[in-house]
């Protein structure tokens, strides 16, 4: 049974979500964090996946539509885009294909749970053409530090085409990112060095990024990955929102590098809060745990 906090912190993630989100459809990373202010497609096909689950269908279709617009407008695949559709050029880079496999498998999910017809054929097709293509060039990781051939961007290919996951020509790294391929429906990995004392989970052991924290996002992929352990993860999300029920990218309970901390700070400011992809993997987890919210 979910508790009443709980349950707010729910009601107030898909408040946050849903002010996230562009007329167009397109979701914001981070609405506080100018370096986050853009639409990815990784980040927005799992929050699309959590507003389905959540009771929003309306909202994941938007996404939907925002997606298909840029497909078929020619405007390529890219890993991001401003909110109203646009291409942009900022420093992050563009050359990411895990995206568009999250995208294609967002939207077959939600069709499959509501019944929908599937009216985004047409630009999933041209998404698939391309996929198949790029499927084992090499591409960014999921944090935009690393060229290669990453597990989690196979797997992300693997789920959005429907085929199997062919891991043998990836770049074994331990990641993090790795959670992904049990919550996709593949073999899991063992990441277990990189959970904390505290519960929480490390991007990987090299993280500098703001002091090398833990992220909120991974802890749910955790407890998806292992369900005896779903309801500490998902209490352990839930004690790092902030009082208005913003939950932000990461925590700084253990830090793996805390000398980076505050240059990162100097940076940018404040770390990324409330981060919209923190609050649809917890939705995520707090619906596999306790089903749909009332």
């Amino acid at each position: 049974m979910a508790s009443s906090s709980t349950a707010e912190l729910r009601r107030r993630s898909v408040e946050i979500i849903l002010a996230g989100q562009s007329r167009e459809g397109g979701y914001v990373a981070c609405p506080t964090f100018a370096p986050y202010g853009y639409s990815w497609l990784r980040d927005g096909s799992f929050i699309a996946d959590a507003m389905s689950r959540a009771g929003e269908p309306a909202s994941a279709e938007r996404f939907f539509d925002w997606v298909s617009a840029i497909v078929e407008g020619g405007l390529g695949f890219d890993a991001r885009y401003t909110l109203d559709g646009r291409q942009e050029r900022s420093v992050w880079p563009q050359v990411q294909h895990d995206g568009w496999g999250l995208w294609l498998w967002a939207v077959r999910t939600h069709c499959e749970r509501h019944g929908r017809p599937h009216r985004w054929q047409e630009a999933a097709a041209a998404t698939e053409r391309w996929l198949e293509g790029v499927r084992y060039e090499r591409c960014v990781d999921w944090w935009e530090e690393r060229e290669g051939v990453h597990a989690a961007t196979l797997a992300c290919i693997a789920a959005g085409l429907g085929d199997d996951l062919d891991r043998s020509r990836a770049e074994e790294r331990l990641d993090a990112s790795l959670l992904v391929l049990p919550f996709l429906g593949f073999e899991p990995v063992d990441v277990s060095p990189l959970v904390s004392p505290g519960g929480g989970v490390h991007r990987h052991r090299d993280d500098v990024y703001y002091g090398g924290g833990e992220w909120l996002l991974l802890t749910a992929f955790r407890g998806l990955a292992e369900p005896e352990r779903g309801r500490d993860a998902l209490d352990w999300i839930a004690a790092h929102a902030t009082p208005a029920g913003e939950l932000p990218e990461q925590s700084q309970d253990q830090l793996l590098a805390p000398a980076q901390w505050e240059p990162w700070v100097r940076k940018w400011g404040p770390p990324p809060c409330p981060l919209l992809w923190s609050h649809a993997m917890f939705l995520t987890l707090a619906h596999d745990l306790d089903g749909a919210l009332h």
